[in-house]
């Protein structure tokens, strides 16, 4: 069998480099390349199509192949799109015709074809309903997350929609969907609430029916177990050394447990929440430090000026609320720069007890709490969202409401003074059911079960002219309706 993912953004090389580095480089990649490399260890033969970029900036991406060592059945095959140079997921959409184009004609010049097709967000979901067009070869679409949620988190209106639209294409992305969810053989979702949360979301109204059981597959992700692993590695011995020395900077007491808070720096991951609940407590503070992992900086408290505008306001705001409360030799913020150091970093916090802390606003699945989860750490996350699934409503793990601050204070406590059981029990979750060698079972058996019975629809929603011809102005009239009657209310 050939599988096929498509995943425009970002990119993929054997070295994964810039993961985690850059807003189109985050978890989705590490998704598709983790149930790539899966499949084809279960002997499928796996093509993993993305973008090729000739731009100096770029260097690992102006090949046309590439692979992963030891991986002889998986290939990264760049298609040319949008021109040479890195262009921004947002950046993308016009030019996605090109890409299901490329890959067409790649698959003729070599006279093979895939037997189904895996898409990837918004937009590697229109390049595939475009392919099955031309091919009529079916493909799935996980979306990793939906526009329309994002959205409304940042509080776009009718009167500030226009400047919106401009910096995150809403009007492409939620067509883009639309269409990917109807015209898929199914849609992979982590969660089951995913499916009626997210899917249920007016704009996708007509799209999609929620309650059609053969167009949703509940597969979650998975963690990689090699690297997320409580056995000590070779990499310890180094990288503990660098943690010890960010801690005797910054800490007075550095016996005590730890609060440690790793997503990355976002406004929707509610750090400041948590700092501010560590800030509001005399008994966090007498029981743990807080540590903070900030990709790219060596210091927290001298280096912001390299992060990002959106970063750095975050820890303007954190080193504001932790001196305003005395709060310095309690708090240390410092690098952790990949996946090998963070799984480390979660084996060195293990032995001091302490807590992984996701206290976002909303979580679609919270693929970060398990990783911590795998090597040991007791896990306090957020209960909005894929976290109160993942962690059985609270049975393996602590819930807490990112939106109230003594919730946030209790729940915290919990998880140190009870770190034994919810260490075990988190543990126990994640080997059970969420490793990529799972996901990729699931993923294959559902792909092996649709093609011996496809199940076709009598009709689908046609593919707007605008992802043929991005001069054809895109139809937005149910999104405009929706914010206007939004505005309304």
């Amino acid at each position: 069998m050939r599988i096929a993912f498509l995943n425009p953004q970002g990119n993929f090389d054997k070295n994964s480099s810039y993961l985690t580095e850059h807003p189109d480089f985050g978890g989705q990649l590490i998704y598709v390349r983790e149930v790539a490399m899966e499949l084809s260890k279960l002997g499928v033969n796996v093509d993993i199509f993305t973008r090729k970029i000739d731009d100096n900036d770029w260097p690992e991406f102006k090949y046309d192949f590439d692979n992963y060592d030891g991986y002889d059945n998986l290939n990264i095959i760049r298609i040319p799109f949008g021109g040479e140079k890195f262009l921004r997921k947002e950046l993308l959409w016009p030019f996605l015709k090109d890409f299901a184009q490329g890959i067409k004609s790649y698959y003729e010049k070599n006279n093979i074809k895939p037997d189904f097709i895996t898409t990837h967000y918004g937009d590697g979901g229109i390049a595939g309903a475009i392919f099955e067009k031309m091919s009529k070869i079916p493909f799935s679409f996980t979306a990793h997350s939906l526009g329309a949620q994002k959205l409304d988190k940042l509080g776009v209106n009718i009167d500030n929609f226009e400047d919106f639209d401009n910096e995150y294409n809403f009007s492409i992305r939620i067509n883009a969907e639309r269409i990917a969810m109807n015209r898929s053989a199914f849609n992979i979702v982590s969660t089951n609430l995913e499916r009626f949360e997210q899917y249920a979301h007016q704009l996708y109204n007509g799209a999609i029916d929620i309650n059609d059981d053969s167009k949703f597959k509940v597969i979650p992700p998975g963690v990689n177990i090699n690297i997320f692993s409580n056995i000590s590695k070779e990499i310890d011995n180094k990288f503990w050394i660098e943690i010890e020395k960010n801690l005797i900077r910054d800490i007075k007491d550095t016996n005590k447990q730890y609060i440690v808070l790793s997503s990355r720096v976002d406004e929707k991951k509610n750090h400041i929440g948590a700092v501010k609940a560590y800030s509001q407590s005399k008994e966090l503070q007498e029981i743990a430090n807080l540590v903070i992992f900030v990709r790219g900086i060596k210091n927290g408290f001298e280096d912001i000026d390299k992060l990002s505008e959106k970063e750095r306001k975050i820890l303007l705001e954190i080193k504001e609320i932790i001196e305003k409360n005395n709060l310095i030799g309690k708090v240390s913020i410092f690098d952790v720069p990949g996946q090998e150091e963070l799984a480390s970093a979660y084996r060195y916090f293990v032995r001091k007890k302490s807590i992984f802390v996701l206290p976002a606003f909303y979580e679609p699945f919270g693929l970060a709490p398990i990783e911590a989860a795998a090597v040991g750490m007791a896990i306090v996350a957020t209960k909005n969202g894929g976290p109160t699934e993942a962690f059985d409503n609270g049975n393996y793990g602590v819930l807490i409401d990112p939106f109230d601050t003594n919730n946030i204070i209790d729940g915290m406590i919990e998880g140190l003074k009870n770190f034994d059981k919810y260490s075990k029990l988190g543990k126990e979750r994640v080997l059970k059911n969420y490793t990529w060698e799972i996901t990729a079972k699931r993923y294959l058996e559902n792909i092996e079960k649709y093609l011996k019975n496809p199940i076709k629809k009598d009709k689908y929603l046609e593919i707007p002219e605008y992802f043929f011809d991005s001069s054809k102005k895109i139809d937005n009239i149910i999104l405009i309706e929706y914010l206007k009657n939004k505005n309304a209310r």
